[in-house]
């Protein structure tokens, strides 16, 4: 369902289209086809997500929150959702290139998504979990690329957060990966420093130095000793 409503949306995210657009949109299709958004109102009371989609561009890592800004040319706009069917979640996101981008951002933007397959091919049932992490970071550093430390990804499914964290470097623990686990992995790569803030807002993540970053995340279960993407790849969205 997740990936369905992106093939709707991705072609929609263009230049001079606002933001709060985009999430009123995707409120509504998600509405229709009988889901619950999963984004919205999620985190502390007195500061819940008030959209159903992350839009992040440009410096801005993840939990960019919609509103009056315009996508412009050149951007690099992240997109994150997560949808509840049936009391089943799924978590996805992509970074679309609006319009012609500066070689830069279009090269962060390929490493990225590579980044994100490489840790999905280091999935097997009875290795250890951070090998996942040390794919991710061997590809990035090809590159030279920043990883953001600070957020992860996560196990998935009956809620948006569920163990274990699924780290883009390696750090913290390291579980066995076995048959029925299901995780969002989720490279968050810059061009620049690792590091980042939180804005104001108490959600929007930036990278520190200003700098672009790119954010790509499918939802991926272990069914009979292998890796399966639950969110489909949406393949030929980045240009060559």
């Amino acid at each position: 369902m997740l990936s369905a409503m992106y093939r709707d949306l991705i072609p929609l995210v263009k230049v001079g289209v606002e933001t709060l657009e985009i999430d009123r949109w995707v409120q509504n299709w998600i509405k229709k086809a009988g889901g619950k958004p999963v984004f919205l109102g999620y985190g502390p009371r007195k500061n819940p997500f008030p959209a159903a989609i992350c839009i992040s561009i440009n410096n801005e890592v993840i939990h960019g929150i919609p509103g009056k800004r315009r996508i412009r040319e050149g951007d690099l706009v992240g997109l994150d959702c997560g949808i509840d069917l049936g009391g089943f979640i799924s978590d996805q996101a992509v970074s679309i290139e609006a319009g012609k981008v500066s070689r830069e951002l279009h090269e962060l933007n390929v490493t990225t998504r590579e980044c994100l397959y490489k840790g999905i091919a280091a999935i097997k049932p009875k290795e250890r979990l951070l090998q996942i992490a040390r794919a991710v970071e061997a590809h990035a550093k090809t590159k030279g690329y920043g990883i953001v430390r600070e957020y992860c990804g996560h196990g998935v499914g009956f809620e948006l957060h569920e163990d274990p964290q699924v780290p883009n470097y390696p750090h913290g623990a390291n579980p066995r990966m076995s048959n029925g686990m299901v995780f969002a992995i989720e490279p968050m790569i810059t061009l620049g420093t690792s590091d980042v803030e939180v804005l104001e807002d108490g959600w929007t993540v930036v990278t520190a130095d200003d700098k672009a970053s790119a954010h790509w995340e499918h939802t991926v279960a272990i069914f009979h000793d292998q890796a399966e993407i639950l969110t489909d790849p949406l393949e030929n969205i980045i240009g060559k």
